[in-house]
């Protein structure tokens, strides 16, 4: 039986919002930017006002027996949430106001004495031995320490490894590479990644994306096979966290993504790969946080002729995305969507997708959604065995017109769709192309919803011959409670569906 606590290295800006012992042992605790508001805005050349955010704390150790934490948080407060709800902890508040509680067995949760905000996120991995050989010309190691890398390019057979209490200030990427690994239980750290502006535009009353800059991602894996990342905290991407394309055989596991602040920080979004799992990760994102995408391309030409230029290489067409399962994730949506299919969908199918045994902590946009705005067949989807938890006031994502505009939470009743299956024409995403994709057989089984407001679904198709059809929706709870029927009011049917059943009432809708 044993408990390590990973040693950290403390921010310029330290976060101090809670003092927390582990078995009776006061430990310091890491630190990371996040969102505080859903304001976001279509690239405008410069990056978000740090009045938008908020630092955290958070805590990453790994343990094989149980361990009880007494958490002592700033601030007073009345209510503690400690979420995903599934762990079913129920914690104590003595009269001083500390929060004590025994956690079983490893997991990722947060503790929430204030709600959305200054949030306390825990990381109690398993124990593990990766069996490196730090002597070995193919791994490159990072032990305890800072280090300012920049960029690392991983090759064929190669291992990156970042042991516990080491921050790699890097990009990852790699290119054509087979048999790669990302190993450790330290921090791939992206906040000295810079976006390269080309040239100046107005950012006011910008409602498209523009390529007046260049952003890197924090891992970039293309056409790459046999991959494993595993174990590492990223934190503060500039862009998307994780982005593979056109990969093959991807296992990401034991994932934590935080700090996820800056515009279009997406947590792992992928694009036609193939045999994909993922699992036992959490993910608190800036933009969507897992998607499944096909190509995409924001180019002023031939959008079509550069997009199928891109899907060959090697000889083979990376036309399709199938066989993918994300399982045992947690999930916090500062912004976008939650467990995507989309938007982009350029390829001829995306199919044989699960997402299962899923807690979703926080959201801002759809939560199970499919939303095809190219011209992907999309089918044998199913979403199974989720949670989602929806707090009383859902703030309501918006788009920042111009500089000194400060974010309002206007509509404090909004609540965005559990389920959303769409076929349409996106403005941005589908700029370039005319053809039109088919939403069919997906299905969403045992999806349980927690909080005042009711579910409400949307299903919409393009056209007669781009349909949202073969939908079936089998035991949908609401705070435990069986949905029989659908509220019109909370039912959005658009044109173009065909057979959408609710299986509590074997009627089709």
């Amino acid at each position: 039986m044993a408990l390590k606590i990973y040693p950290i290295n403390r921010t310029e800006n330290q976060c101090e919002d809670y003092k927390v012992k582990i078995n009776g042992k006061q430990v310091e605790l890491d630190t990371a930017r996040v969102s505080a508001v859903p304001f976001n805005r279509r690239w405008p050349g410069h990056q978000r006002a740090l009045e938008q955010t908020e630092l955290i704390n958070f805590l990453c150790c790994s343990a094989d027996e149980p361990i009880t934490f007494e958490i002592t948080p700033k601030n007073p407060f009345e209510k503690i949430d400690i979420r995903p709800k599934s762990l079913g902890i129920v914690p104590e508040k003595t009269d001083n106001g500390t929060i004590i509680f025994t956690l079983n067995r490893p997991a990722y949760f947060t503790v929430e004495p204030y709600g959305r905000n200054n949030a306390l996120h825990i990381f109690v991995d398993s124990l593990t031995n990766y069996n490196i050989d730090l002597n070995d010309e193919n791994v490159l190691y990072f032990g305890k320490g800072e280090y300012e890398v920049g960029e690392i390019e991983l090759k064929s057979n190669q291992t990156l490894f970042i042991d516990e209490g080491a921050v790699v200030y890097a990009c990852v990427k790699a290119l054509d590479a087979e048999n790669i690994k990302i190993l450790g239980r330290g921090i791939l750290d992206n906040s000295h990644n810079k976006e390269k502006i080309l040239f100046e535009y107005n950012a006011e009353n910008n409602d498209t994306a523009i390529n007046n800059a260049v952003r890197q991602h924090t891992i970039q894996l293309e056409y790459c096979t046999d991959i494993e990342i595993e174990g590492i905290t990223i934190r503060d991407s500039l862009v998307y966290n994780i982005r593979p394309i056109g990969c093959k055989n991807l296992h990401i596991a034991n994932v934590k993504i935080v700090g996820c602040w800056r515009y279009n920080s997406d947590g792992i979004d992928m694009h036609n790969c193939e045999d994909v799992l993922i699992e036992n990760c959490f993910l608190r994102t800036f933009d969507d946080s897992i998607c499944i995408k096909g190509f995409d391309c924001y180019y002023d030409g031939d959008v079509e002729k550069a997009v199928n230029e891109a899907m060959y290489r090697n000889g083979k067409s990376y036309d399709v995305f199938k066989n993918v399962v994300v399982k045992n994730c947690v999930i916090w949506n500062d912004w976008g969507r939650c467990l995507e299919i989309g938007a982009e969908t350029r390829g001829k199918e995306i199919f044989n997708i699960l997402f299962e045994e899923c807690d979703v902590i926080h959201v801002c946009g759809p939560v199970l959604d499919c939303y095809n705005v190219d011209y992907a067949e999309v089918h044998d989807v199913e979403y199974r065995n989720i949670n989602v938890e929806y707090d009383d006031i859902i703030p309501t994502g918006k788009i920042q017109t111009f500089d000194n505009e400060i974010y309002i939470n206007e509509n404090r009743d909004y609540c965005p769709p559990i389920i959303c299956v769409t076929v349409e024409f996106n403005h941005e995403y589908s700029t370039g192309g005319t053809r039109r994709g088919i939403n069919r057989n997906i299905t969403f089984k045992n999806i349980s919803l927690f909080g005042k407001h009711a579910p409400i679904l949307c299903f919409k198709g393009f056209d007669a011959k781009h349909k949202t059809k073969d939908i079936l929706i089998e035991n949908l709870c609401w705070n435990d409670t069986p949905i029989t029927e659908l509220d019109k009011n909370r039912f959005i049917l658009g044109e173009f569906t065909e057979n959408i059943i609710l299986k509590t009432s074997e009627k089709a809708i």
